[in-house]
Protein backbone atom coordinates (compact mmCIF):
# COMPACT_ATOMS: atom_id res chain seq x y z
CA UNK A 1 0.00 0.00 0.00
CA UNK A 2 2.87 4.01 1.12
CA UNK A 3 5.12 7.12 1.79
CA UNK A 4 7.88 6.90 1.02
CA UNK A 5 14.21 10.31 4.03
CA UNK A 6 17.65 12.06 4.45
CA UNK A 7 17.80 15.87 3.59
CA UNK A 8 16.14 16.17 0.25
CA UNK A 9 18.12 19.20 -0.27
CA UNK A 10 21.09 17.97 -1.78
CA UNK A 11 19.28 15.91 -4.28
CA UNK A 12 19.54 17.01 -8.10
CA UNK A 13 15.70 18.72 -8.99
CA UNK A 14 16.01 18.67 -12.61
CA UNK A 15 15.44 14.91 -12.18
CA UNK A 16 12.63 15.21 -10.17
CA UNK A 17 9.07 15.14 -11.42
CA UNK A 18 8.56 18.54 -13.19
CA UNK A 19 6.68 21.22 -11.00
CA UNK A 20 2.92 22.79 -12.66
CA UNK A 21 3.21 25.66 -14.85
CA UNK A 22 3.42 29.33 -13.20
CA UNK A 23 0.09 29.90 -14.82
CA UNK A 24 -1.27 27.10 -12.84
CA UNK A 25 0.09 28.12 -9.52
CA UNK A 26 -3.16 28.83 -7.38
CA UNK A 27 -5.18 28.16 -9.99
CA UNK A 28 -8.51 25.60 -9.68
CA UNK A 29 -7.85 22.60 -9.09
CA UNK A 30 -8.75 19.92 -12.14
CA UNK A 31 -12.42 19.04 -12.93
CA UNK A 32 -13.62 15.42 -12.80
CA UNK A 33 -16.69 14.23 -14.40
CA UNK A 34 -16.69 11.84 -12.62
CA UNK A 35 -14.52 11.68 -9.47
CA UNK A 36 -16.05 8.28 -7.84
CA UNK A 37 -14.75 6.37 -11.05
CA UNK A 38 -11.55 8.30 -11.10
CA UNK A 39 -10.75 7.12 -7.71
CA UNK A 40 -11.59 3.64 -8.11
CA UNK A 41 -9.31 3.98 -10.72
CA UNK A 42 -6.17 5.06 -8.77
CA UNK A 43 -7.15 2.64 -6.33
CA UNK A 44 -7.23 -0.28 -8.69
CA UNK A 45 -3.52 1.34 -10.30
CA UNK A 46 -2.31 0.86 -6.85
CA UNK A 47 -3.43 -2.43 -6.78
CA UNK A 48 -1.76 -3.56 -9.59
CA UNK A 49 1.40 -1.59 -8.18
CA UNK A 50 1.64 -3.98 -4.74
CA UNK A 51 -0.30 -7.05 -6.02
CA UNK A 52 3.31 -8.66 -6.32
CA UNK A 53 5.05 -6.19 -4.37
CA UNK A 54 5.65 -7.68 -1.40
CA UNK A 55 4.34 -11.41 -2.43
CA UNK A 56 8.02 -12.92 -0.93
CA UNK A 57 7.31 -12.14 2.49
CA UNK A 58 5.38 -14.75 3.60
CA UNK A 59 7.48 -17.02 1.79
CA UNK A 60 10.74 -15.69 3.26
CA UNK A 61 10.92 -19.14 6.04
CA UNK A 62 10.78 -21.41 2.94
CA UNK A 63 13.05 -19.00 0.79
CA UNK A 64 15.57 -19.61 3.56
CA UNK A 65 15.43 -23.25 3.96
CA UNK A 66 15.48 -23.72 -0.10
CA UNK A 67 17.77 -22.20 -0.89
CA UNK A 68 20.21 -22.14 2.00
CA UNK A 69 20.27 -18.54 3.15
CA UNK A 70 20.55 -16.43 6.22
CA UNK A 71 16.90 -14.67 7.28
CA UNK A 72 18.78 -11.36 6.00
CA UNK A 73 19.67 -12.48 2.42
CA UNK A 74 16.09 -14.21 2.11
CA UNK A 75 14.65 -10.65 2.71
CA UNK A 76 16.03 -8.96 0.49
CA UNK A 77 13.89 -10.39 -1.48
CA UNK A 78 11.50 -8.04 0.12
CA UNK A 79 13.69 -5.11 0.28
CA UNK A 80 15.02 -5.53 -3.38
CA UNK A 81 11.93 -3.85 -4.94
CA UNK A 82 11.57 -1.53 -2.18
CA UNK A 83 15.30 -0.04 -3.21
CA UNK A 84 14.19 0.11 -6.97
CA UNK A 85 11.50 2.17 -6.15
CA UNK A 86 13.75 4.66 -3.90
CA UNK A 87 15.82 5.16 -6.87
CA UNK A 88 13.10 5.18 -9.62
CA UNK A 89 10.86 7.99 -8.22
CA UNK A 90 12.84 10.93 -8.23
CA UNK A 91 12.76 10.10 -12.38
CA UNK A 92 9.31 9.39 -13.30
CA UNK A 93 8.35 12.81 -13.71
CA UNK A 94 10.67 13.15 -17.22
CA UNK A 95 8.44 10.59 -18.38
CA UNK A 96 5.71 11.79 -17.47
CA UNK A 97 6.38 15.05 -18.53
CA UNK A 98 8.04 13.83 -22.31
CA UNK A 99 4.50 11.38 -22.46
CA UNK A 100 1.81 12.46 -20.18
CA UNK A 101 0.89 11.18 -16.28
CA UNK A 102 -1.66 8.95 -18.24
CA UNK A 103 0.76 6.98 -20.62
CA UNK A 104 3.05 7.38 -18.21
CA UNK A 105 0.81 4.92 -15.97
CA UNK A 106 -0.45 2.47 -18.45
CA UNK A 107 2.93 1.87 -19.85
CA UNK A 108 3.70 1.16 -16.61
CA UNK A 109 1.13 -0.78 -15.70
CA UNK A 110 1.60 -3.15 -18.88
CA UNK A 111 5.35 -3.85 -17.95
CA UNK A 112 5.00 -4.85 -14.45
CA UNK A 113 4.04 -8.27 -14.70
CA UNK A 114 7.26 -9.36 -16.68
CA UNK A 115 9.70 -9.33 -14.31
CA UNK A 116 7.00 -11.27 -12.26
CA UNK A 117 6.91 -14.11 -14.53
CA UNK A 118 10.41 -14.18 -14.74
CA UNK A 119 10.78 -14.52 -11.11
CA UNK A 120 9.77 -17.89 -11.11
CA UNK A 121 12.67 -18.88 -12.84
CA UNK A 122 14.97 -17.73 -10.44
CA UNK A 123 17.80 -20.42 -10.15
CA UNK A 124 19.51 -18.96 -6.75
CA UNK A 125 18.02 -16.32 -4.61
CA UNK A 126 20.47 -13.69 -6.26
CA UNK A 127 18.98 -14.13 -9.40
CA UNK A 128 15.57 -13.46 -7.58
CA UNK A 129 16.58 -10.24 -5.81
CA UNK A 130 17.50 -9.04 -9.14
CA UNK A 131 14.14 -9.71 -10.71
CA UNK A 132 12.46 -8.59 -7.53
CA UNK A 133 14.86 -5.08 -7.97
CA UNK A 134 13.64 -4.89 -12.09
CA UNK A 135 9.91 -5.24 -10.79
CA UNK A 136 9.99 -2.22 -8.81
CA UNK A 137 11.68 -0.24 -11.40
CA UNK A 138 7.86 -0.29 -12.89
CA UNK A 139 5.94 0.54 -9.75
CA UNK A 140 7.05 4.32 -9.36
CA UNK A 141 5.60 5.04 -12.73
CA UNK A 142 2.68 4.24 -11.02
CA UNK A 143 2.14 5.36 -7.76
CA UNK A 144 4.64 8.33 -7.82
CA UNK A 145 2.95 9.78 -10.44
CA UNK A 146 -0.63 8.93 -9.78
CA UNK A 147 0.38 10.43 -5.86
CA UNK A 148 1.65 13.70 -8.36
CA UNK A 149 -0.98 13.58 -10.17
CA UNK A 150 -3.60 13.97 -7.32
CA UNK A 151 -1.51 16.50 -4.93
CA UNK A 152 -1.79 18.81 -7.89
CA UNK A 153 -4.84 18.32 -9.51
CA UNK A 154 -7.35 16.71 -7.50
CA UNK A 155 -9.69 19.21 -5.61
CA UNK A 156 -7.85 20.33 -2.20
CA UNK A 157 -10.97 19.81 0.02
CA UNK A 158 -11.63 16.05 -0.86
CA UNK A 159 -7.61 14.98 -1.05
CA UNK A 160 -7.36 13.12 2.03
CA UNK A 161 -10.33 10.93 0.21
CA UNK A 162 -8.24 10.78 -3.24
CA UNK A 163 -5.10 9.97 -1.46
CA UNK A 164 -6.87 7.60 0.79
CA UNK A 165 -8.31 5.84 -2.06
CA UNK A 166 -4.80 5.35 -3.83
CA UNK A 167 -3.81 3.83 -0.27
CA UNK A 168 -7.08 1.61 0.12
CA UNK A 169 -5.71 0.19 -3.42
CA UNK A 170 -2.31 -0.37 -1.94
CA UNK A 171 -3.76 -2.23 0.98
CA UNK A 172 -6.05 -4.64 -1.10
CA UNK A 173 -3.21 -5.36 -3.26
CA UNK A 174 -0.57 -5.90 -0.80
CA UNK A 175 -2.93 -7.97 0.98
CA UNK A 176 -4.02 -10.31 -2.06
CA UNK A 177 -0.21 -10.67 -3.52
CA UNK A 178 0.53 -11.97 -0.02
CA UNK A 179 -1.77 -14.42 0.63
CA UNK A 180 -1.93 -15.93 -3.15
CA UNK A 181 1.76 -15.72 -2.82
CA UNK A 182 1.54 -18.10 0.41
CA UNK A 183 -1.34 -20.00 -1.01
CA UNK A 184 0.20 -20.81 -4.36
CA UNK A 185 3.40 -22.19 -2.49
CA UNK A 186 1.63 -24.70 -0.49
CA UNK A 187 -0.82 -25.77 -3.55
CA UNK A 188 0.32 -25.35 -6.64
CA UNK A 189 3.75 -26.52 -6.77
CA UNK A 190 6.48 -24.58 -4.59
CA UNK A 191 7.63 -20.77 -4.47
CA UNK A 192 7.47 -20.06 -8.48
CA UNK A 193 4.08 -20.62 -9.09
CA UNK A 194 3.67 -17.92 -7.00
CA UNK A 195 4.80 -15.38 -9.07
CA UNK A 196 3.51 -17.13 -12.11
CA UNK A 197 0.01 -16.85 -10.31
CA UNK A 198 0.36 -13.69 -9.42
CA UNK A 199 1.67 -12.07 -13.15
CA UNK A 200 -1.57 -13.22 -14.59
CA UNK A 201 -3.55 -11.67 -11.92
CA UNK A 202 -1.33 -8.50 -12.47
CA UNK A 203 -2.34 -8.81 -16.54
CA UNK A 204 -5.86 -8.81 -15.91
CA UNK A 205 -6.46 -6.02 -13.26
CA UNK A 206 -3.51 -4.01 -15.44
CA UNK A 207 -5.54 -4.05 -18.10
CA UNK A 208 -8.97 -3.08 -16.54
CA UNK A 209 -7.15 0.24 -14.62
CA UNK A 210 -5.48 1.18 -17.79
CA UNK A 211 -9.15 1.36 -19.53
CA UNK A 212 -10.55 2.95 -16.84
CA UNK A 213 -8.03 5.39 -15.95
CA UNK A 214 -9.83 8.70 -16.84
CA UNK A 215 -8.05 11.60 -19.05
CA UNK A 216 -7.11 15.03 -17.90
CA UNK A 217 -4.47 17.61 -17.23
CA UNK A 218 -2.74 18.80 -14.30
CA UNK A 219 0.50 17.96 -13.20
CA UNK A 220 1.77 16.07 -15.97
CA UNK A 221 -0.11 16.78 -18.52
CA UNK A 222 1.85 15.99 -21.52
CA UNK A 223 2.68 18.89 -24.44
CA UNK A 224 2.02 21.73 -22.07
CA UNK A 225 4.17 24.89 -21.88
CA UNK A 226 7.35 25.84 -20.10
CA UNK A 227 7.24 24.82 -16.56
CA UNK A 228 9.02 26.71 -13.92
CA UNK A 229 11.32 24.45 -12.04
CA UNK A 230 11.49 23.60 -8.41
CA UNK A 231 14.63 25.29 -6.55
CA UNK A 232 16.53 23.43 -4.38
CA UNK A 233 15.66 25.71 -1.37
CA UNK A 234 12.09 25.16 -2.30
CA UNK A 235 12.64 21.45 -1.21
CA UNK A 236 14.53 22.53 2.01
CA UNK A 237 11.51 23.96 3.65
CA UNK A 238 11.95 22.78 7.18
CA UNK A 239 7.98 20.96 7.09
CA UNK A 240 8.71 19.59 4.09
CA UNK A 241 11.93 17.55 5.34
CA UNK A 242 9.82 16.50 8.15
CA UNK A 243 7.10 14.87 5.55
CA UNK A 244 9.91 13.27 3.75
CA UNK A 245 10.80 11.43 7.25
CA UNK A 246 7.88 10.83 8.62
CA UNK A 247 7.08 9.03 4.99
CA UNK A 248 11.09 7.20 5.26
CA UNK A 249 9.99 6.02 8.96
CA UNK A 250 5.89 5.06 8.69
CA UNK A 251 6.70 2.11 5.56
CA UNK A 252 10.09 1.04 7.87
CA UNK A 253 7.43 -0.13 10.49
CA UNK A 254 5.69 -1.58 8.17
CA UNK A 255 7.89 -3.51 6.20
CA UNK A 256 10.04 -4.58 9.12
CA UNK A 257 7.29 -5.63 11.26
CA UNK A 258 5.59 -7.90 8.74
CA UNK A 259 9.18 -9.04 7.36
CA UNK A 260 10.25 -10.71 11.47
CA UNK A 261 7.03 -11.66 12.29
CA UNK A 262 7.43 -13.86 9.92
CA UNK A 263 10.01 -15.92 11.36
CA UNK A 264 8.96 -15.13 14.78
CA UNK A 265 5.57 -17.14 13.80
CA UNK A 266 7.32 -19.94 12.08
CA UNK A 267 9.47 -21.07 15.09
CA UNK A 268 8.18 -22.63 18.42
CA UNK A 269 5.27 -22.36 19.97
CA UNK A 270 3.63 -20.97 16.77
CA UNK A 271 5.17 -23.11 13.96
CA UNK A 272 3.35 -21.65 11.40
CA UNK A 273 3.59 -23.28 7.62
CA UNK A 274 3.31 -21.03 4.29
CA UNK A 275 -0.14 -20.49 4.21
CA UNK A 276 -0.99 -19.89 8.00
CA UNK A 277 1.81 -17.17 7.58
CA UNK A 278 -0.02 -16.02 3.84
CA UNK A 279 -3.34 -16.07 6.12
CA UNK A 280 -2.22 -13.79 8.78
CA UNK A 281 -2.24 -10.71 6.21
CA UNK A 282 -5.96 -11.03 6.40
CA UNK A 283 -5.48 -8.42 9.10
CA UNK A 284 -4.83 -5.96 5.82
CA UNK A 285 -8.72 -6.21 5.27
CA UNK A 286 -9.31 -4.14 8.24
CA UNK A 287 -6.45 -1.43 7.08
CA UNK A 288 -8.50 -1.24 3.42
CA UNK A 289 -12.07 -0.90 5.38
CA UNK A 290 -11.10 1.61 7.23
CA UNK A 291 -8.84 3.93 5.51
CA UNK A 292 -11.12 4.99 3.22
CA UNK A 293 -13.51 6.35 6.35
CA UNK A 294 -10.54 7.76 7.48
CA UNK A 295 -9.64 10.01 4.88
CA UNK A 296 -12.83 12.56 6.19
CA UNK A 297 -11.26 12.28 9.37
CA UNK A 298 -8.07 13.16 8.28
CA UNK A 299 -9.38 15.98 6.21
CA UNK A 300 -11.78 17.07 9.68
CA UNK A 301 -8.90 16.63 11.94
CA UNK A 302 -5.66 17.34 10.44
CA UNK A 303 -2.32 14.99 9.38
CA UNK A 304 -0.73 15.90 12.43
CA UNK A 305 -3.29 14.90 14.58
CA UNK A 306 -4.22 11.70 12.91
CA UNK A 307 -0.47 10.53 13.09
CA UNK A 308 0.06 10.79 16.72
CA UNK A 309 -3.11 8.79 17.46
CA UNK A 310 -2.50 6.42 14.73
CA UNK A 311 1.38 5.83 15.63
CA UNK A 312 0.09 5.44 19.12
CA UNK A 313 -2.11 2.88 18.36
CA UNK A 314 0.76 0.62 16.80
CA UNK A 315 3.01 1.21 19.50
CA UNK A 316 0.36 -0.58 21.79
CA UNK A 317 -0.79 -3.10 18.86
CA UNK A 318 3.07 -3.79 18.85
CA UNK A 319 3.28 -4.23 22.89
CA UNK A 320 0.71 -7.21 22.09
CA UNK A 321 2.41 -9.17 19.65
CA UNK A 322 4.99 -10.15 22.51
CA UNK A 323 2.24 -12.81 23.58
CA UNK A 324 2.38 -16.21 23.56
CA UNK A 325 -1.28 -16.13 22.39
CA UNK A 326 -1.51 -16.13 18.53
CA UNK A 327 -5.00 -14.47 18.82
CA UNK A 328 -3.16 -11.19 20.98
CA UNK A 329 -0.77 -11.99 17.99
CA UNK A 330 -2.64 -11.11 15.20
CA UNK A 331 -5.07 -8.60 17.38
CA UNK A 332 -1.88 -6.55 17.53
CA UNK A 333 -0.90 -6.63 13.51
CA UNK A 334 -4.32 -5.79 13.12
CA UNK A 335 -3.67 -2.54 15.22
CA UNK A 336 -0.75 -1.85 13.60
CA UNK A 337 -0.75 -2.57 10.09
CA UNK A 338 -4.10 -0.21 10.04
CA UNK A 339 -2.76 2.53 11.48
CA UNK A 340 0.56 2.52 9.62
CA UNK A 341 -2.16 2.59 6.69
CA UNK A 342 -4.00 5.41 8.00
CA UNK A 343 -0.55 7.50 8.66
CA UNK A 344 0.38 7.01 4.98
CA UNK A 345 -2.70 8.67 3.92
CA UNK A 346 -2.42 11.49 6.48
CA UNK A 347 1.09 12.09 5.75
CA UNK A 348 0.61 11.94 1.44
CA UNK A 349 -2.16 14.79 2.43
CA UNK A 350 0.00 16.81 4.32
CA UNK A 351 2.40 16.62 1.72
CA UNK A 352 0.30 19.20 -0.42
CA UNK A 353 0.91 21.68 2.74
CA UNK A 354 4.12 21.08 3.39
CA UNK A 355 5.57 21.55 -0.42
CA UNK A 356 5.46 24.89 -2.59
CA UNK A 357 3.09 24.97 -5.10
CA UNK A 358 6.18 24.90 -7.58
CA UNK A 359 8.14 22.29 -5.56
CA UNK A 360 4.65 19.45 -5.72
CA UNK A 361 5.87 17.38 -8.78
CA UNK A 362 9.38 17.31 -7.04
CA UNK A 363 8.39 16.48 -3.76
CA UNK A 364 6.12 13.70 -4.93
CA UNK A 365 9.19 11.76 -6.34
CA UNK A 366 11.57 12.62 -3.87
CA UNK A 367 8.76 11.78 -0.99
CA UNK A 368 8.03 8.03 -2.73
CA UNK A 369 11.67 7.90 -3.24
CA UNK A 370 12.36 8.19 0.77
CA UNK A 371 9.41 6.41 1.66
CA UNK A 372 10.59 3.42 -0.25
CA UNK A 373 14.45 3.71 1.39
CA UNK A 374 12.41 3.38 4.39
CA UNK A 375 10.64 -0.17 3.51
CA UNK A 376 14.26 -0.96 2.43
CA UNK A 377 15.99 -0.41 5.58
CA UNK A 378 12.92 -1.61 7.21
CA UNK A 379 13.56 -5.45 5.76
CA UNK A 380 17.33 -4.97 6.73
CA UNK A 381 18.21 -3.13 9.91
CA UNK A 382 16.05 -5.00 12.31
CA UNK A 383 18.32 -8.44 11.27
CA UNK A 384 20.43 -6.76 13.67
CA UNK A 385 17.91 -6.31 16.55
CA UNK A 386 17.20 -9.80 15.81
CA UNK A 387 20.42 -11.26 16.41
CA UNK A 388 20.22 -9.25 19.70
CA UNK A 389 17.19 -10.35 21.04
CA UNK A 390 14.79 -11.78 18.68
CA UNK A 391 11.14 -10.41 18.11
CA UNK A 392 11.07 -8.70 21.42
CA UNK A 393 14.10 -6.59 19.94
CA UNK A 394 12.37 -6.06 16.78
CA UNK A 395 9.22 -4.93 18.57
CA UNK A 396 11.35 -2.26 21.07
CA UNK A 397 13.37 -1.11 17.58
CA UNK A 398 9.94 -0.50 15.82
CA UNK A 399 8.33 1.41 18.79
CA UNK A 400 11.24 3.66 19.07
CA UNK A 401 11.04 4.81 15.45
CA UNK A 402 7.23 4.70 15.80
CA UNK A 403 7.95 7.78 18.50
CA UNK A 404 10.41 9.41 16.26
CA UNK A 405 7.72 9.64 14.16
CA UNK A 406 5.04 11.45 16.00
CA UNK A 407 7.64 13.69 17.56
CA UNK A 408 9.04 14.79 13.92
CA UNK A 409 5.11 15.38 13.20
CA UNK A 410 4.60 17.14 16.52
CA UNK A 411 7.19 19.73 16.27
CA UNK A 412 7.40 20.08 12.51
CA UNK A 413 3.60 19.86 11.14
CA UNK A 414 2.71 23.26 13.21
CA UNK A 415 0.98 24.91 10.37
CA UNK A 416 -3.31 24.05 9.82
CA UNK A 417 -3.16 20.99 7.84
CA UNK A 418 -6.07 20.27 5.57
CA UNK A 419 -4.63 20.60 1.80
Amino acid sequence: MSALPSSAAALPVPSAAPAPAPAAIGAPALAVDRPGAALFAFGLAGFCSFLGFYASMPLLPLLETVFGVSKAEAALTVSAPTIAVALASPLTGLLARRFGWRRTVVASLLVLPLPMLLAATAPSVHALVAWRFLQGLAVPGIYAVVMGHLSEAWPPGGLGRAMSALVTGNVIGGFTGRLVSGVAADHLGGWRASFVVLAAVTVVAALAAARLLPRGGGLYAAGGAARERARPRDLAEPRLLATFAVGFMVLFTLVATFTYVTFHLSAPPFALGTSALSYLFTVYLVGAVVTPFAGRWIDRVGSRRAITLTLTAAVAGGALTLARSLPAVVAGLTVISTAVFVSQAASTTYLRTAAPPRARGAASGLYVSLYYFGGAAGGVVPAAAWHVGGWPACVGLIALVQVATIAVARIAWRSPTRG
